[in-house]
């Protein structure tokens, strides 16, 4: 009988943290589900720890060689799970307390029509919360008329507060790092019932060695990530207002001069028409001017304008 819940790890070397997650599974009240623990590190300290971990529940140790990397170690747990539901976890995160899986499942039960759970979360740095949010149900309800109104800011926030129903289908896009987890989002809330816990259930850990802090402003990853996203759900979603402003404000926010800066970091031919058209624009207007933010919001209200008079 497979488990209600599949908790999938992937992990490299962050023993101290990882430590805290499973200690933090380890005194789950609800206990149907099993641990994939998926290991991109190159020693043994990850395996030695799970296997203290091994008799106080079901735990699938798998060692990668050779390093998958992020995203497709996460798609790797994803695959060898055999729950009904996906709980991943990332190896720096850990449940807030011992409820928190027995809250995931009540809401299984509660809404048998969802298909895509998430939760309330604290930012933890240096042992202390340094931001906390709640899921608001108006805001579920406007995700799930547009999941697009993720591009004005991830509102789910990191797969660790996700809970997914194994389908099958579903996997995060292996050529992304800094926009992974909202474009998996964006992809599964066309067909999947989204539903809210207004409830913290889980603790990511903030520190400095995270892919996020590392990819931040950098446009080597930013620009191509992004425009393979943009091209992937399609262009046309530039004429949704949020969206243009999203890329406006990409760009702006990397510095981009001209087209020979872009294309240093993507191929110009990879560029839709209305992004070429939405940097000429930004291009006539000094730098220092668009980092001032009505001014920008001007611009660009302006330059959608004319977009939309074309399309």
């Amino acid at each position: 009988m497979p488990p209600l819940i599949s908790i999938c790890i992937p992990a490299y070397k962050n023993t101290d943290y990882l430590s805290v997650l499973l200690q933090s599974v380890a005194v789950q009240t609800f206990r149907d589900f099993e641990v994939v623990v998926s290991d991109d590190s190159p020693t043994d300290e990850v395996e030695t720890l799970c296997s203290a971990y091994a008799a106080q529940f079901p735990l699938q140790y798998v060692r990668n060689a050779p390093p998958k990397g992020s995203p497709a170690n996460w798609n790797h747990g994803i695959r060898l799970a055999t729950g009904k539901w996906i709980k991943i976890m990332h190896d720096d995160d850990w449940f807030a307390h011992e409820r928190s899986l027995e809250v995931y499942a009540a809401t299984i039960e509660r809404y048998p029509e969802a298909d895509f759970i998430y939760a309330g979360y604290n930012d933890i740095e240096n042992g202390k919360i340094i931001g906390t949010r709640i899921p608001d149900p108006a805001l579920t309800k406007r995700l799930s008329r547009n999941p697009l109104d993720l591009f004005i800011r991830n509102f789910i926030g990191n797969p660790s507060t996700t809970l997914i129903r194994n389908t099958r289908n579903e996997w995060y896009d292996e050529a992304l790092k800094w926009v992974v987890d909202f474009e998996f989002y964006i992809r599964c809330l066309q067909t999947m019932t989204l539903q809210e816990i207004p409830e913290v259930l889980v603790c990511v850990g903030i520190h400095p060695g995270q892919i996020t802090q590392a990819v931040f402003r950098r446009p080597e990853v930013e620009i191509p990530e992004n425009l393979h996203m943009l091209n992937g759900i399609g262009p046309h979603i530039l004429k949704r207002l949020l969206v243009y402003d999203y890329y406006w404000r990409l760009f702006r926010n990397l510095g981009m001069r001209d087209l020979a800066s872009v294309g240093r970091h993507i191929r110009l031919d990879k560029l839709p028409p209305a992004i070429v058209r939405m940097l000429r624009w930004q291009f006539r207007i000094p730098l220092p001017v668009l980092r001032i933010g009505a001014l920008s919001k001007c611009f660009m209200a302006i330059s959608y304008l004319n977009y939309r008079i074309l399309h």
